[in-house]
């Protein structure tokens, strides 16, 4: 636990030092010495920078004052005090602390990845002309040039220096200018968030009275021009009937788009008439276009759910609602966050990813307007900061955000929503912390005493099991809201269609007639498929030879709009081939479907129908979920075609379709989790259909209909799977019945990997049991960014002292790491691995 001291008796004899939290992976926090100009300002929770080895300069976290000296090492001073208040809280510290213990990393792992990158400090480097220097004989005729440059500059940037040397490498050239002593290079440090400022002009205050405002207009009849400006100015800020909207101004910009004289303007600015001013503005004003809407009215099966909702709240601290898809679980929510905020406490709605606010955050604007922030990784870093600081400042007392907006600076917490609990994007799986969003919130709402409410129509096994056995409240919502009913959902076998020639490539007709017939109708289909691209390989009809990453074993996956083969582990990518690489033979073939050779066959089956594809490659942009999403609201895309995305939470009034095209990957997916993640994402993609008053159907494509998952999906027997997966997971100790720690060992050579894996097992048994520690096994996939995987799994009986446990591994990783045998590996740890 971090000690905190929010003030210190700072007496003149007594030199300051503040214990930092640096955002680099290393075990221990830093002291440095406090300059006097800053001692008495300076507080637990603000922001420093400070010099981190012998020329990294970082953005640090104040987590203790003291007057004691660091025995070790000698102190550096703190470089410079960023804030005069505290942007990060002691609530926030102690939560840093409490992440890097739980998932074994370091604390400032978990503040590089909590603060925003627009409240970290930036350094670029700069050179300048060396006043001193005083042997121009030793110069090159190119160098003389570069001094003459620099000497008319104060200081410029590497590449500014390189355009005018005309060099693309200019560091040979500045490493001997520094040789010579004829420049000096420093590093420019700077605060990367800019608020954003608008420039406004208005009527200087004299013209308010009528008398001279009627004189003004009276003597720039002369000058034409100048008259338009103001009679524009006028036309939108009328001073004399409301001479109070002249002190707010006009914003400069919209003179200027108004076609009028540039040099006019700055005549009236020049002479007094007109005042040019700055002001700093919220980059989400532009957002508050919004009609309001009174909070919505519960059908009574919402009034009973909220009331055992409250009444739980009352013995438990974390509630389950599980409600069926289309039961209304936002109407809930909304009264909730309406009572908490009435009462003066925050509110934390916490979605698994971007996807799912975009429809959500319309809803919720319309209630509680511009009070509400948003926060995600599709804002840009000032726009996060500005979030960030409405926290604190209390401009935001709700937030609906992704699984990083835990790391806010709540500290008057009521209460935190986790929607679709279950959701895997909750979980951090690169770089550290491993975190899960769902858990650290429990952890944030028992610190801050608040409430949390899990949603989800398909909880997690372990959420469900907690909420059987009493450690969480349960709350069930059965039947879908208003006259809408659960769709009709049905089987197809693909491996039969195919022999009795009912198919058309890997469509069987059944599914293609039904999407049909759903057009004619004016009705709108989904089509699922978790995999992007438009081929999951290309391969060689004359070798057999897949064109494979050379990075990763994996096979490069076809984008055929780009033309490109990319890796969607590493991210390499290269041109399409036009031959195969090993015989030369030009018989290449695309094998397996992906969203955009769906997307592409759908459009040549239907050439009438508007089909829109909703994928990674799609929705890059900060505004492209938005739009995609309003194009099928208003109806303008009959087929959507998607990956997981469209399985969260997305409400569309005329999807009465919904076409799985291939379940059996998910479900024969090698993981225990296999057959809970397979019931999830079907069930979620199968509840987007017949959300209103008509009834909607559900076509699943499979080779085995058999499967006993997919009766449970017809008949939405969650219980029943439930039952089967506890049983199991009892049996062959998972989780809820242990926790899993996962170890992973990584290193360029596949032998070195292989003996730091087996060396670092053969210690963890010694003490842990080979009972409980399973491998090392290769995974999946062996190798990634040319690294060479191998992974080792623990398991772990609840009754056992994790604490205890979690440093005995610590220390076996840290013995093996040291040894020089065991140079340029890596090993990562992954608590509660999904």
């Amino acid at each position: 636990m971090l000690l905190q001291e929010n003030t210190l008796d700072f007496q003149e004899e007594n030199t300051v030092f503040a214990d930092v939290i640096v955002p680099v992976a290393v075990p221990n926090l830093f002291t440095y010495r406090v300059p006097r100009d800053f001692a008495q300002h300076i507080r637990v929770g603000a922001r420093v920078i400070v010099q981190f080895g012998k020329s990294k300069v970082v953005t640090a976290v104040i987590a203790r004052l003291h007057h004691q000296p660091p025995q070790k090492y000698q102190a550096k001073y703190i470089l410079e005090l960023l804030d005069d208040a505290p942007l990060v809280t002691p609530q926030q510290i102690e939560l840093f602390q409490w992440i890097a213990d739980y998932y074994m990393c370091h604390v400032g792992e978990v503040l590089n990845v909590a603060l925003p990158s627009g409240l970290k400090i930036s350094s670029l480097s700069k050179v300048q002309f060396n006043p001193e220097f005083d042997r121009p004989e030793l110069l090159t005729e190119r160098e003389v040039v570069i001094i003459e440059e620099l000497k008319k500059h104060q200081s410029l940037t590497y590449d500014e220096l390189a355009r005018f040397a005309d060099v693309k490498n200019v560091y040979h050239l500045i490493k001997a200018l520094v040789q010579k002593q004829a420049i000096i290079v420093f590093e420019e440090v700077k605060e990367k968030y800019t608020p954003k400022i608008i420039r406004k002009v208005r009527l200087n205050h004299f013209y308010e009275e009528a008398g001279y405002l009627t004189a003004l207009l009276g003597e720039l009849e002369k000058t034409p021009k100048q008259l338009e400006v103001i009679l524009q100015y006028l036309r939108y800020v009328p001073v004399l009937r409301t001479p109070a909207l002249n002190g707010k101004g006009l914003e400069k910009s919209t003179l200027t788009k108004a076609e009028i004289s540039d040099s006019s303007l700055n005549t009236l600015l020049k002479n007094g008439i007109l005042e040019q001013f700055d002001v700093i503005v919220s980059r989400f004003e532009e957002d508050v276009d919004f009609v309001e809407a009174p909070t919505p009215e519960l059908s009574e099966a919402q009034k009973r759910a909220l009331t055992e909702i409250m009444q739980s709240f009352e013995e438990k601290d974390t509630v389950l609602l599980h409600g069926i898809t289309g039961s209304g679980k936002t109407e809930v929510y909304i009264n909730l966050i309406e009572q908490v905020l009435a009462g003066g406490s925050q509110v934390l709605y916490l979605l698994p990813e971007i996807a799912l606010t975009t429809q959500i955050v319309v809803r919720l604007r319309k209630v509680f307007g511009d009070k509400m922030g948003i926060y995600h990784s599709k804002f840009s870093d000032n726009e996060r900061v500005e979030v960030w600081k409405g926290v604190i400042s209390g401009k935001f007392q709700f937030v609906i955000g992704v699984r990083s907006a835990v790391f806010l600076p709540f500290d008057n917490l009521g209460l935190i929503i986790v929607d679709e609990e279950h959701e895997t994007s909750y979980k951090q799986f690169d770089p550290a912390p491993r975190y899960h969003a769902r858990d650290v919130a429990v952890v944030i709402a028992h610190k801050q005493k608040a409430k949390v409410l899990l949603g989800s129509a398909t909880p997690a096994i372990e959420t469900y099991y907690n909420a059987l056995t009493g450690r969480y409240g349960l709350v069930t919502m059965k039947q879908r809201f208003g006259d809408a009913q659960l769709p009709d959902i049905r089987l197809i076998d693909v491996k039969s269609a195919r022999k009795n020639k009912q198919a058309k490539g890997d469509f069987s007709t059944m599914m293609l007639d039904a999407i049909r017939l759903n057009f004619e109708q004016k009705e709108q289909t989904i089509l699922f498929q978790n995999r992007r691209g438009y081929s999951p390989y290309i391969q060689c009809d004359d070798c057999d030879t897949i064109v494979s990453c050379p990075n990763c074993d994996v096979s490069l996956t076809y984008h055929y709009r780009e033309q490109e083969l990319r890796c969607h582990y590493c991210g390499y990518h290269e041109s399409m081939h036009r031959t195969c690489q090993a015989c030369g033979s030009v018989k290449l073939r695309t094998r397996g479907y992906g969203t955009e050779k769906i997307e592409e066959e759908l459009q040549l089956l239907f050439p009438e129908a508007k089909i829109a594809r909703m994928d990674l490659d799609t929705t890059r942009t900060k505004t492209a979920f938005q739009t995609l999403i309003n194009e099928v609201e208003k109806g303008a895309v009959d087929i959507l075609v998607g990956t997981q995305m469209v399985s969260k939470g997305l409400d569309f009034e005329k999807v009465s379709l919904v076409c799985i095209f291939d379940a059996d990957k998910m479900i024969n997916f090698p993981d225990f989790r296999a057959t809970e993640k397979a019931f999830q994402m079907l069930t979620q993609v199968a509840g987007r259909a017949g959300r209103r008053s008509i009834r909607g159907n559900v076509l699943i494509q499979t080779n085995n209909t058999k499967q006993p998952i997919l009766q449970q999906i017809i008949d939405g027997d969650y219980e029943g799977m439930y039952a089967q997966e506890i049983a199991e997971r009892e049996t062959f100790r998972y989780p809820p019945f242990t926790r899993l720690i996962k170890i992973i060992v990584k290193h360029t050579d596949d032998a070195a990997a292989d003996k730091v894996a087996k060396d670092l097992s053969i210690k963890l048994i010694e003490k842990l049991s080979a009972a409980r520690v399973l491998g090392p096994e290769r995974p999946l996939v062996e190798r990634i960014r040319n690294q060479f995987i191998y992974e080792i799994m623990i398991k772990l009986e609840k009754n056992l002292p994790l604490k205890a446990v979690k440093n005995y591994i610590s220390e076996q990783i840290e013995t093996i790491s040291v040894g020089k045998e065991y140079k340029g590996c890596s090993i990562i740890v992954d608590v509660d691995c999904g």
